[in-house]
């Protein structure tokens, strides 16, 4: 697996806001997006994390708005990561309109908790094979 993934989306209409920009808490839609898309091309599933009893809710969000992303544009968002440490996992992302022009980077911060407790659990004693495939992306120059 490449150390980032890449895809595609489409602004809708119920994106934006009077301006047709898309409205700044909707980058985080984006977001997940893109973290979806990186841990199904790391061969995981956040479907499977919550079969097997776990949640990885957001810890914390960041985001610098660069140049407005308008409906009709194309977004590219491309997301690696930039923390593991065995509990927290920073994700982080890039937004670019269809001129390649930076729109949006930031992160989420994700941690692991038991979906009955919501009590933290450390990622690599939950999930000790995808821990291992997040460090040896950590680990690519």
């Amino acid at each position: 697996m490449p150390k980032k993934t890449t895809i595609e989306a489409k602004p809708q209409y119920a994106d934006t806001d009077m301006m047709g920009v898309v409205y700044h808490a909707n980058y985080l839609k984006y977001f997940e997006l893109g973290r979806t898309a990186f841990i199904e091309a790391a061969g995981y599933s956040y479907v499977q994390m919550e079969e097997e009893g776990y949640f990885a809710p957001v810890y914390d969000a960041y985001a610098k708005y660069k140049q407005p992303l308008k409906y009709g544009d194309v977004a590219t968002i491309v997301t690696w990561l930039t923390l593991n440490d065995g509990v927290k996992t920073i994700y982080t992302y890039e937004i670019r309109n269809q001129n390649d022009e930076v729109c949006v980077t930031g992160y989420t911060t994700h941690v692991i908790v038991k979906k009955d407790t919501f009590r933290p659990v450390p990622f690599k004693r939950a999930f000790p094979e995808w821990f291992k495939t997040y460090q040896a992306l950590m680990d690519q120059d």
